[in-house]
């Protein structure tokens, strides 16, 4: 198996490559990296973001050899040219997503630019975030990052099989420093660090991933909602826990908590389901595991910042902000393409067929 790849001690072949960024270790991290695109001017972007086109396995290898999450701060020219997005999107996989065909409700979707999910307490999307968790600190005064005191951790859409790949997370306007964090959990280090009978529990495990808002969440099931009919392509789908990464090779575990597994047949394959069956306890053990302050980060946003991480090997989770009195407006792309040798040759789950609407039934979701 192959072993955490550290940051290396000498300068990589990449610094050689290039002059168009630095590169340091992400503050408060023990994964990720913080990099500086030298800009002359914020209308800049557009000519390093061409430049970068010209080595295209340039940025990716540095977004590999630090673990999956990368931080660009100052990149605020994304706000007047979101296809500056879409274009740094397509250095990291071989399909940028339409979300326009993804499981993805009209509303939330970029009104020009359909690449770009909106993640907004601004109409018509309407979302509002998370409540504080309880305590809204931990005993030591530190904002909570371990499940279950900080509750929904998930990668994103891996409702759907394959999953995703990469996403890139733009503030356009983030809110007030203090609230509305993303936390990133490393699902790489915390497999390495679990004990070994773990690590035997885990290796041919598969966890049943659901769309939220659809009755099967842990919430609904305590809650006894009942679940709402669906699709074929809306269906649950399975996920191996344990994860190969097709570029680094190392292993991962690959979960989601409350709002994203189902927790009527799972939230694993084969073992007691429900919210206190064998396979919740189960999830709940690996989940406190992996979201320990060792193997997270927490971002506070500004204006013109830019994250990117991994959904094969990390995790997120959002947090609270004063929606009533605040505006918050990020954007989203995923790529997808290379999910692994575990999804070799498979079809899209997610497409329906006979001209359905893929949301069809869900628009309230």
């Amino acid at each position: 198996m192959p072993g955490r790849q550290q940051p290396p001690n000498k300068p990589h072949d990449w610094v050689e490559r290039t002059k168009l960024f630095d590169l340091e270790a992400l503050p408060g991290a023990t994964f990720g990296g913080q990099l500086r695109l030298h800009l002359e001017g914020i209308e800049d972007l557009a000519r390093v973001v061409a430049a970068l086109k010209t080595d295209p396995d340039l940025l990716a290898e540095v977004f590999y050899a630090r673990d999956g999450l990368l931080f660009l701060p100052g990149m605020n020219a994304i706000s007047t040219d979101p296809s500056l997005l879409v274009e740094l999107s397509s250095l990291f996989g071989p399909e940028v997503e339409n979300y326009q065909h993804t499981l993805t409700v009209d509303r939330a979707i970029h009104p020009r630019v359909p690449e770009i999910f909106q993640v907004t307490n601004l109409p018509p999307t309407s979302r509002q975030p998370p409540k504080k968790p309880e305590p809204v600190l931990t005993e030591d005064g530190a904002l909570p990052t371990q499940f279950p005191h900080r509750r929904g951790w998930h990668t994103d859409q891996s409702f759907r099989r394959p999953p995703p790949d990469v996403s890139l997370f733009y503030a356009v306007i983030p809110s007030p420093q203090g609230q509305g964090q993303t936390l990133y959990a490393d699902g790489a280090g915390a497999y390495e660090a679990l004990a070994d009978e773990l690590k035997d529990t885990v290796e041919n495990l598969e966890g049943i991933h659901a769309l939220p808002g659809i009755g099967r969440s842990e919430y609904a099931v305590r809650a006894g909602e009942l679940p709402k009919p669906l699709l074929a392509h809306q269906l649950p789908q399975r996920q191996p826990v344990v994860r190969v990464h097709p570029v680094t090779g190392r292993r991962s575990l690959f979960l989601c908590e409350a709002g994203q597994m189902d927790w009527i047949e799972g939230p694993f394959v084969g073992l007691e389901p429900g919210p206190d069956g064998e396979g919740g306890r189960l999830l709940y053990r690996l989940m406190s595991h992996l979201t320990q302050p060792a193997f997270t980060y927490v971002h506070n946003w500004t204006t013109g910042d830019l994250v990117i991480y991994d959904n094969r090997s990390l995790l997120h989770s959002a947090t609270w902000f004063d929606s009533d009195n605040h505006q918050r407006l990020m954007w989203r792309t995923t790529t997808r393409g290379n999910p692994g040798a575990q999804y070799a040759d498979e079809g899209r789950s997610w497409l329906p067929k006979n001209g359905i609407r893929q949301m069809e039934g869900l628009e309230d979701t």
